[in-house]
């Protein structure tokens, strides 16, 4: 395989290569790589002889010169035989390091029954832990011409009361979407000049249940910026829950990529649920209403795997309460083959590390 950087002409139509096909990612387009580049990273928008797409996000190594990259979310799967795959990353590597990249990590969404992993570290790659929160995910498959009623139908007992409810109690749900197209009955408010405030007023409430759930989502400020660019790019689909006051009561953003739309962070009102405790579960329908309406091929519900194990929650354990919700919806645990890395020059990668650390700009190259 032979690969270059792409050209002004190749980039006009970047994400139409590794944002819309099968596999497809956000975590892959040029709006991703700006926010990044605005973070200090540096991206490189890389092409096969056979017009493949990858984007590498690379992070320069101070003092000591070389860079870490990585493959966030790629090389996307797509419909070819697995193996190209691998060898696309095998050739990836290669090329990176040649020029001046030390150790590079992939996470690509790629199924773990696929044989993915066992293929790249057969290339020379190995696993490593993951950047994302999750490893693995959950999916609601959406068969082409299934209709909505089968959909709903399939949901616990419980959840189809919790929604039925909170459509009776008023509550309304407004879509802010690039693309809106009035098929699914939210109200749309997509306002470009609003957005901003918009997604600062939703942070709050992430930013809440992260604390109860023990991750992190980063700053305000860069919460806001990539919600707003996700947003104009098309790519990002935001589901708000307000009551008849217009008081927020919840929301949600989901990713349209890859034939699916991807849960990403949610929040709610804690002291809202006694008097409204079907916001999310609304919500989620909803979301599920706009893929079912743009004809797409799953829901993804995102994950829920134990950080330490990578597997699916005992009952006992924190995270079995939201792998039981999604399961409430029908979706199914499918495992990924996770994220690897390949290291070129193991010294300079681990100076570049140790001198990040040092400088106060981070040690790792992802």
């Amino acid at each position: 395989m032979t690969i270059h950087e792409a050209t002004a002409e190749e980039l006009r139509d970047w994400d139409r290569w590794t944002v819309e096909p099968i596999g497809g990612t956000v975590h892959q387009s040029l709006a991703w790589a700006a926010y990044r580049e605005s973070l200090g990273w540096r991206s490189r928008h890389l092409v096969f002889d056979d017009g493949f797409r990858l984007l590498s996000l690379e992070r320069p190594w101070p003092i000591v010169g070389g860079a870490g990259a990585y493959l966030s979310r790629g090389p996307i799967g797509g419909d070819v035989p697995i193996e190209r795959t691998a060898d696309r990353l095998r050739a990836a590597a290669d090329w990176l390091a040649a020029h001046g990249v030390d150790v590079v990590a992939s996470d690509a969404e790629i199924e773990a029954a696929t044989g993915y992993g066992r293929l790249i570290e057969e290339r020379g790659f190995a696993p490593i832990d993951e950047v994302q929160p999750s490893r693995h995910r959950m999916r609601l498959a959406l068969p082409a011409g299934i209709d909505e009623g089968v959909v709903f139908g399939g949901f616990s007992t419980t959840l189809r009361q919790r929604i039925r409810h909170a459509e009776r109690s008023g509550l309304r749900v407004i879509r802010h979407d690039a693309r809106w197209s009035g098929d699914v009955e939210v109200e749309p408010a997509f306002l470009a000049d609003a957005a901003a405030a918009t997604f600062d007023r939703f942070y709050d409430l992430v930013a809440a249940t992260a604390d109860r759930r023990g991750f992190s989502i980063g700053s305000r400020d860069g919460f806001v910026r990539w919600s707003v660019a996700a947003l104009a790019s098309g790519h990002l689909v935001f589901l708000e829950v307000v009551d008849d006051d217009d008081v927020l009561l919840g929301g949600a953003t989901f990713y349209r990529h890859g034939r699916r739309l991807t849960y990403s962070q949610s929040g709610d009102r804690v002291e809202a649920r006694r008097a409204h405790p079907g916001v999310v579960h609304l919500v989620l329908w909803r979301a599920i209403q706009v893929a079912l309406a743009e004809g797409l091929d799953e829901m993804d519900l995102a994950g829920v795997d134990v950080p330490s194990a990578r597997r699916v929650p005992e009952p006992e354990e924190p995270m079995y309460g939201l792998y039981a919700f999604k399961r409430s919806f029908g979706a199914e645990w499918v495992e990924l083959a996770g994220n690897h890395e390949w290291v070129a020059r193991p010294m300079r990668y681990l100076a570049g590390r140790a001198a990040g650390r040092i400088l106060g700009l981070g040690g790792g190259g992802r």
